[in-house]
């Protein structure tokens, strides 16, 4: 944690609210440390003006310092959302009486269609690990699991060996703000998992994917493998592990899974993040009328 954090009891409270109160993951206390910081770095600029003080009109300055930074709106709105959260915690606590950021107008959100990948190159990258190498075998096994279940990179390198049931093909994955689902799998993950499991070193460690050094792998790691594999397949370089994740709710949709299911699945709690992945299903089938039907 940053100095700046450690010497302000406020921040320090702010952010054991949201890991112990809201029961938010690492990462995403993390993600809210390096906005709240990032903001409190712009502030020192503008002299007889800290996060207490400050008006309406600060922030708007704040958010043109941003586009003018050439950020994206959704990472725009991010930022502010979690200043947001800073100053209704302030309020609550009666730290604050009014919140300086709730009049202010966040930018419109651009549509964004996440990346995927056609069956043909997830086929591909699922059979380019050489099992008879003990590394590729458990990236093997990782990435079948990742396509299998559609659950997020974060999600897979914290699954723990306590955590999947092998006879009845479930995974057992604690999302974000920690909620738990359980997530069935294919024989072809459960091959390449028990395969990888059978050899797997032991380890002090209770997670099930392990590092050379026979520690938790970490996200980034994996990520260093997935591109191996890129390149050894030449597939486009903007897959990555999250893409995995797009590709499994897309292809489950273009055969005829109905939305609720693929929420359940991916965990969303609002069903209107999951609609975005109707839209790559019919821009896919509007591209096999075009290319198929005689007058398309």
């Amino acid at each position: 944690m940053q100095k700046i954090i450690q010497e302000d009891s406020n921040l320090r409270s702010f952010f054991d609210y949201l890991y112990i109160e809201k029961g938010l993951s690492q990462n995403t206390v993390q993600a809210y440390e390096t906005d709240i910081l990032s903001f409190l770095n712009w502030l020192t600029k503008t002299p007889n003006i800290n996060y207490l003080n400050l008006k309406e009109d600060n922030i708007n300055k704040y958010i043109a310092y941003l586009f003018k930074s050439k950020l994206k709106s959704s990472s725009v709105n991010r930022k502010i959302s979690s200043l947001k959260s800073l100053y209704l915690y302030l309020i609550k606590k009666n730290i604050l009486k009014n919140s300086p950021i709730s009049e202010v107008i966040t930018p419109k959100k651009e549509k964004y269609l996440p990346s995927s990948m056609s069956e043909d190159e997830v086929d591909r990258l699922l059979k380019s690990p050489d099992t008879s190498n003990k590394i590729e075998k458990r990236d093997k096994a990782m990435i079948e699991m990742l396509y299998a279940t559609g659950m997020r990179i974060s999600e897979l390198v914290n699954l723990k060996l306590t955590d999947v049931d092998l006879q009845r093909c479930v995974a057992k994955v604690f999302g974000k703000g920690k909620k738990e689902r359980l997530i069935p799998f294919g024989e072809a993950a459960l091959e390449a998992l028990s395969d990888y499991i059978s050899d797997r070193d032991k380890s002090v460690s209770k997670e099930i994917f392990l590092s050379n050094r026979g520690k938790k792998l970490s996200r980034v790691a994996f990520w260093q493998r997935i591109k191996i594999y890129l390149i050894r397949e030449n597939l486009k370089n903007s897959i990555s592990p999250h893409t995995l994740r797009h590709a499994f709710a897309t292809h489950l949709l273009n055969r005829g899974a109905d939305l609720r299911s693929v929420q359940l699945l991916l965990g969303h709690s609002d069903l209107s993040t999951t609609q975005i992945y109707t839209h790559i299903a019919k821009q896919r089938l509007s591209e096999v009328l075009k290319k198929h039907h005689p007058r398309g």
